[in-house]
């Protein structure tokens, strides 16, 4: 039967070597780095590109305009996409009337449901290209998420591949303590008695 003593390494006796005080010390110094620092490195890492993700958004609304246009004819090629799947977009001309300049005509992306006189809203950049439009607050909180469990995950990986390296370390240093011992002790155990 197995008896199980706990914080052994803490207390002083004459089987601790210093080897088990020094991984005592790291078993505690990983935990707290597992169950402190990274999730801080997440939430600071998440914090950091939430900001940064905001800003891009916040520039690109600034420097796009969202137009509503209506599809002039369908495209040549349309993506085969399920009948009412309105995520993939594709490209076709579509028309609408700008304040100032008339009736204007460009070749812009448009969901793949949009049929020929269907209302679209498409964006444009400051020199007339069609872009992609700027990501709203979900798309931001998402990519802040991301990086934050990405960053936090990393940080865990790193400390357990640093707690491997330091335990295969720690487990060379006590065999050779263990080798020093028997070195002392074991000729008064092979030596013959009279």
């Amino acid at each position: 039967m197995r008896t199980r003593v706990r914080g052994w390494r803490w207390r002083r006796n004459p089987l601790r070597r210093r080897a088990d005080v020094v991984e005592a010390w790291t078993v505690l110094l990983v935990t707290v780095l597992l169950c402190v620092a990274a999730p801080l490195v997440g939430v600071f890492a998440g914090l950091h590109a939430h900001d940064e993700a905001r800003a891009l958004a916040a520039a690109q609304r600034a420097e796009r305009r969202e137009v509503r246009a209506v599809v002039v004819g369908d495209p040549a090629e349309r993506p085969s996409a399920p009948q009412g799947d309105r995520r993939q977009a594709y490209r076709a001309q579509v028309r609408w009337t700008e304040p100032g300049k008339g009736v204007r005509t460009a070749w812009a992306q448009v969901p793949a449901g949009a049929r020929a006189g269907e209302p679209v809203s498409v964006w444009f950049d400051s020199r007339g290209r069609s872009v992609a439009p700027p990501p709203g607050d979900v798309a931001v909180w998402q990519h802040a998420v991301t990086v934050g469990l990405c960053a936090a995950g990393g940080t865990a990986t790193a400390v357990y591949l640093g707690r491997v390296i330091q335990r295969r370390i720690a487990l060379r240093h006590r065999l050779a303590e263990w080798e020093r011992e028997w070195e002392r002790t074991g000729p008064r155990w092979t030596q013959p008695r009279m």
